[in-house]
This record gives C-alpha cells, sequence and structure tokens, in this order.
C-alpha cells in the first residue's frame, strides 16, 4: 500500500499548470488583486465544504470522497484551460476548491488508518513523509513538462488541459484502493445523521481540548500565511528571467518559462528530500516539539529576509530565499500533521485534519487578496512588477514571527490521552 499512497501523491502533484498559475492568469489581462481574488474564491469554496466533506468521508466512506475529490479535479483543470472569460474561472476555482475539501485530510487519515491495522504507529512521520517525497517529486516533474509544453506552445493554456489526464489516472488507482481501509468508519443510524453527529463531536473536540487547539493555531500562523506567498515565486522568478542578459535571444515568456520549470523543478526535488527526512529532523531536534519551535524560528527569520532581499531589489536572493522557505514547509507538513494523529481521536481523524486545513485556507483567503492589492497599489506601471514592489508577499510572515519569538517560548502542552 505504501506504492499506492505514493502513487496517488505522485499523479496528484502533476498540476502543471503549478509553477505558472499566476502567470497564466496575468496572460489573460487579470490584476494581481484579481488574482488574489481567485484564489479567495476557491479558498473560500475550500472553506465551505471542507468540514463536511471530512465528516463525509469519516462517517460515510473515505476511498469514495477521494473518487468524488479526482473527478472534481479533472472538470476544474478542463475549466480553465478551456475558459473564455472570468466567471468561468471562478466557476473553475470553486470546483478546484471544493475537489481539494474532499481530499485534504482525507488522504492522511488513510494512511494512518492503514499503520493502525499494521500496528506502525510509530512510523507516522516517517511514512507519511516518504509517500510525501513521492508527490514532491511528482511537482519536480510536473514544472519541468509544464516548462517545455509553454516552450513548444507560446501560451500557458495548454498546461491547464494536460493536468486533466493524471488526475483521470488517480481517479482509478483512488477506486481500487481496498475497502479494509473504511474498517474503523463506525456505521451506526441513518448517512445525514450519523454525519452531522460526526461533525459535531469532532468541533467539540477541537474547542474542548487545549492541544487541538494549539495545532490548529499553529496551521493557521504557518501554512495559512505561507500559501499565500508561494505562487509568487513565480514572479520572482519572471523578474529574474527578464533581468538576464539580452545574448539570451528568446522571448520573455521562454525566458520566464525556463527559469521557472528549472526553480520549480529545484525546490520539489529538494523539498522531498526533506520530507523523506523529516522524522531525522523531528529525532535530532529532541521530539516533535521542539522541532515544531525550529521549524518557526527558520520560517521567521526566511519571512524577514524575503522582505529585505525584495526592498533591496535582490531577485536572486529572494529567488534561493522562497526555495528554502517552500524546503522548510516540507519539513513541517510531515511533523506537524503527525500531532494530530497523535492527540485526536483515530475516528475522526480526517473531519480534524479538515478542520485544520479550513483554518489554515480561511487565513490565506484574507492574506491573497490583501497582497494582491499592496502589488497593484504599489506598481506603477502595467507590465510585471519589479522586485522592489513585491515586498508585501513578506507580510504573512508577521503572525510566523510572534509564533515564534513568543508562543514557542511557551512549555509545549501536554499531550491528551488518546481514546
Amino acid at each position: 500500500m505504501i506504492f499506492r499512497f505514493s502513487l496517488y501523491g505522485f499523479l496528484k502533484n502533476l498540476r502543471f499548470f503549478e509553477a505558472f498559475l499566476i502567470l497564466a492568469l496575468r496572460e489573460r489581462g487579470m490584476d494581481f488583486l484579481g488574482i488574489g481574488g481567485l484564489i479567495a474564491v476557491r479558498e473560500i469554496a475550500s472553506n465551505l465544504s471542507q468540514i463536511p466533506s471530512g465528516a463525509l468521508a469519516d462517517a460515510m466512506g473515505r476511498r469514495r470522497c477521494m473518487i468524488v475529490s479526482m473527478a472534481g479535479y479533472v472538470v476544474s483543470y478542463l475549466v480553465l484551460g478551456l475558459a473564455a472569460n472570468n466567471w468561468l474561472l471562478i466557476v473553475a476555482m470553486i470546483l478546484y476548491g471544493t475537489a481539494d475539501s474532499f481530499r485534504d485530510g482525507t488522504h492522511k487519515a488513510i494512511i494512518y488508518a492503514w499503520l493502525r491495522q499494521q500496528g506502525r504507529e510509530d512510523e507516522r512521520t516517517k511514512i507519511y513523509g516518504y509517500t510525501r517525497s513521492w508527490s514532491k517529486l511528482g511537482s519536480a516533474l510536473s514544472a519541468l513538462i509544464a516548462a517545455a509544453l509553454v516552450l513548444a506552445s507560446g501560451s500557458y493554456s495548454i498546461i491547464f488541459l494536460c493536468s486533466a489526464v493524471p488526475a483521470a489516472l488517480n481517479l482509478v488507482n483512488l477506486a481500487t484502493y481496498p475497502r479494509t481501509l473504511d474498517e474503523t468508519i463506525q456505521r451506526d443510524g441513518h448517512g445525514l445523521m450519523r454525519t452531522w453527529r460526526h461533525l459535531r463531536d469532532s468541533f467539540r473536540e477541537v474547542a474542548g481540548k487545549a492541544a487541538m487547539r494549539r495545532l490548529v493555531a499553529d496551521s493557521v500562523t504557518v501554512e495559512g500565511s505561507y500559501a499565500a506567498v508561494k505562487d509568487y515565486l513565480q514572479i520572482v522568478a519572471q523578474a529574474c528571467a527578464i533581468s538576464l542578459p539580452l545574448t539570451f535571444a528568446v522571448t520573455d515568456l521562454r525566458r520566464t518559462a525556463v527559469i521557472s520549470g528549472i526553480t520549480y523543478a529545484a525546490l520539489h526535488f529538494i523539498s522531498s528530500r526533506a520530507s523523506r527526512q523529516a522524522h531525522r529532523f523531528e529525532t535530532r531536534c529532541g521530539g516533535t516539539e521542539p522541532a515544531v519551535a525550529r521549524i518557526y524560528q527558520y520560517t521567521a527569520a526566511g519571512m524577514l529576509l524575503l522582505g529585505l532581499t525584495l526592498a533591496c531589489g535582490s531577485g536572486w536572493l529572494a529567488l534561493l530565499i522562497l526555495i528554502a522557505l517552500g524546503v522548510t514547509q516540507n519539513l513541517w507538513r510531515p511533523i506537524h500533521i503527525g500531532r494530530f494523529d497523535r492527540d485526536g481521536d483515530e475516528r475522526r481523524a480526517a473531519t480534524l485534519l479538515s478542520i485544520e486545513s479550513q483554518a489554515s485556507s480561511l487565513a490565506t483567503a484574507i492574506w491573497a487578496p490583501a497582497i494582491g492589492w499592496l502589488i497593484d497599489h504599489l506598481a506603477t506601471t502595467a507590465g510585471p512588477p519589479t522586485l522592489e514592489q513585491l515586498w508585501p508577499i513578506a507580510l504573512p510572515g508577521l503572525p510566523i514571527m510572534i509564533g515564534a519569538f513568543v508562543m514557542h517560548r511557551k512549555p509545549a502542552l501536554s499531550r491528551s490521552p488518546r481514546r
């Protein structure tokens, strides 16, 4: 099953548009506020369906919800590729966000259910880090293929359409998962009533347990903030590509495709290694909570340096810092997600992870349009923004700095006993 779990992540991350989403939307004439608004629509759609989808997954079948998610991705990618106006882009983003909500947390719950069946609960960080490393390899390959597609076609639209193919293959992979992975799900009562009770109990668990509230707050601070920043790697890469000597006798679009493709491939290759080594990093730091505190500090320092380098116009240095922040996130995620399985009720695993994801998505939905508006406000020309005008992307680092220097000076909360 580890191979199947890894294949899922690999295929899921063959999203060829990931490295070029903002650039593709800019090609269609959108300003940064509009792009931030689309990202907010995606996150709000994910929020509205996130927790109910997790409850449905726990109460009625995680495999089924994963299949629905992949089908939603296929339709979303096709609409993104074929959309002739912004209203269709909004529809595509709603489908995208909804598909995300049916997936996010649910597959992790499936992995942890399998680990419990195998008596390997103590390998949470190691196994999730391993499967996530394959996801990152998929992202790395995706960036290189996307760059080749853009170079060949001279446009970004094709990368949306091609992304539907691996999503369809993943649908088949998920549909053939063994049914035994749903054995921990309780089957008492009617479906809707069971889902409602499950959702209610999950909210009570998060609200009533200090350890769970702390974990959700960490997700909002670290992941919600970083998610609003990460796609601006494309704009920084574009600025670096345009600054290359004119001896690179190709169009700005093709230079940007090459630089972005190489940058994203490097980011995801290194991130793959980081995910696979997360359990060793956790051990070297002296345990889970010290590792979390260390990652807070690294991320806070990175965000501060990012703002300074952009304000000074140091594009290549800013690019390296953005890569470093992405790698740090891939140390963070396997460690942090294991905390939810450690402290939460395994019967509500997908729902608890959905609550976590919803909280961080809400932070992203707030940050994304705010950053876009600030960049548009600073821009003085109709072309790509200068590096100095991109400094607002470092603003989400403020809550991370607060978390690093205030919250994590306190002793770690004691773990609640598993039920």
